[in-house]
């Protein structure tokens, strides 16, 4: 069984082209900053705003830019390795180049595959929900709760599969046409948040005020606060895996992400700012629709005249749907990526004759994200969105602390000329507040459901491994016993 692990996981970070041509290098600067844009802004801005200022009031600002400090540091490191290690595997290949150990690989790359899940799911709740509201305005009666809502989600998760399997949703244009919606989107609902507060519908001084609930303290609520404002950050660590399809990786890698970082921080400063200057303090936990968001409500202020309830909801859809597409694409590859290489069952990497799409393993990370909006919605009183979304974001602060780790044993590698170094301090801090964040003392008690997802599905996998692995022995064995009978 050793052996098979160690084989198994050794092409993981093999040269793609020692096996091939590799894979064709077309992607340049201005796409790379789209793809990286597209991948960050999406689900994360419409469905946790309101829940942020709901811990730390005005203050909502500070957890978004403490949230994009974090994710930068890690974003450093990421950047020295992938001009180090330039081949698409992402953190599963930094952590088998730094340890060695099959099973810290394994676990690492399906849990980057489980936050795919839990974050396309979180999309696909955001998404169904606003799909009950905007047909909602058309014809009467049309349910809203949170059992339509999980219907709603589980409907357009068969949908996700469906284009997964047609593989449409690989199409660059398709991802680009809807990071620009995404952004207009965003453009739209600022300039209306500073008319109005030019229309004096807006007071500055809400900025400074700090409220938190009753039972917990101003750091708790940071700390809260923040680790919910992570999940709208993540997604530029998927811009890692096409490193392979980049022109110049080296040259072009570091200051594009770094610059895509910077941009949707921006962004996500300035809605998160708009919304409290907008927003009445005793309304940021009570927006007309919590599901939809509280971005609806700075345009039912700033624009009166416009119909929100009727637009608004459809335009949310372009822009997180594409965020749930991109998550499902790269979770069903990466299953289909370890059954290829014996580590999760062989039959995970079947694909259709024609369309060469990965079937079974869409299958099957559809089914988990179905279990998944089905179980969350009996178990959570907290909503999909909130228990799914902190998820996706406690999956990968365990995986950016590894990710830092390992940058620090790589060190004994020496870094190519050209290449990206970051300080020595940046990934200590990096994994430290990391793992400080994916703490139980950055949840409250009712979100600690997150632990019981994250659990749920590493034991999922872990069990897979195991069936996997005891079964190469086993065909390994009885090859062997074979070969003395002969």
């Amino acid at each position: 069984m050793t052996q098979m692990n160690t084989q198994a996981v050794a092409s993981i970070g093999d040269d793609p082209t020692e096996h091939g041509t590799g894979l064709k290098r077309v992607i340049g600067p201005k796409l790379l900053l789209l793809l990286i844009i597209g991948d960050i802004i999406g689900a994360g801005i419409f469905a946790i705003t309101g829940r942020v200022a709901g811990q730390v009031g005005g203050a909502a600002w500070l957890p978004f830019l403490l949230a994009f400090v974090i994710a930068t540091l890690t974003a450093f490191s990421y950047l020295e390795l992938v001009t180090k290690y330039p081949y698409a595997a992402g953190a599963a290949l930094y952590a088998h180049k730094a340890f060695r150990i099959h099973f810290v690989t394994f676990i690492i790359a399906f849990a980057v595959a489980c936050s795919g899940i839990t974050s396309a799911a979180t999309s696909a709740t955001l998404v169904g929900k606003n799909l009950l509201i905007g047909v909602g305005q058309f014809i009467d009666g049309v349910p809203q709760d949170s059992t339509a809502t999980m219907i709603a989600a589980i409907a357009i998760i068969v949908v996700l599969a469906l284009i997964n399997l047609r593989g449409v949703g690989e199409s660059v244009k398709f991802n680009l046409v809807l990071t620009l919606v995404t952004i207009a989107i965003m453009a739209a609902v600022i300039l209306i948040g500073i008319i109005a507060i030019v229309n004096g519908n807006g007071d500055v001084s809400r900025l400074v005020v700090f409220e938190t609930p009753a039972d917990r303290g101003a750091f708790a609520a940071v700390t809260m606060a923040t680790a919910i404002a992570f999940f709208a950050m993540v997604g530029f660590e998927d811009s890692v895996n096409l490193v392979e399809e980049c022109k110049n990786p080296q040259r072009d890698f570091p200051r594009i992400m770094l610059t895509g970082l910077g941009i949707c921080a921006l962004v996500y400063m300035l809605v998160a700012i708009t919304v409290i200057m907008v927003i009445p303090p005793g309304d940021l936990l009570n927006p007309k629709n919590p599901d939809a968001g509280i971005l609806l409500d700075v345009v039912r202020i700033g624009a009166p005249g416009i119909p929100v309830d009727a637009i608004f909801p459809f335009l949310t859809v372009f822009a997180v749907v594409n965020t749930a597409l991109i998550n499902m694409l790269m979770a069903s590859r990466l299953l289909y990526g370890m059954a290829k290489q014996d580590v999760l069952p062989k039959v995970l990497s079947k694909v259709l004759p024609k369309r060469r799409s990965p079937w079974v393993a869409i299958l099957f990370s559809t089914v988990l994200a179905v279990g998944l909006v089905i179980y969350v919605n009996q178990n959570s009183s907290d909503g999909i969105v909130g228990a799914l979304g902190g998820t996706t974001g406690l999956l990968l602060l365990c995986v950016f602390a590894v990710v830092n780790v390992a940058l620090l044993v790589l060190r004994r590698d020496p870094t190519p000329a050209g290449g990206f170094r970051a300080p020595t301090i940046i990934p200590i801090v990096g994994a430290i507040l990391s793992l400080f964040l994916a703490g139980p003392w950055a949840r409250s008690v009712e979100d600690w459901i997150q632990y019981e997802i994250a659990g749920l599905l590493l034991a999922i996998g872990i069990g897979l491994w195991i069936i996997t692995a005891s079964a190469t022995a086993i065909a390994k064995q009885r090859k062997r016993s074979r070969s003395r009978q002969y």
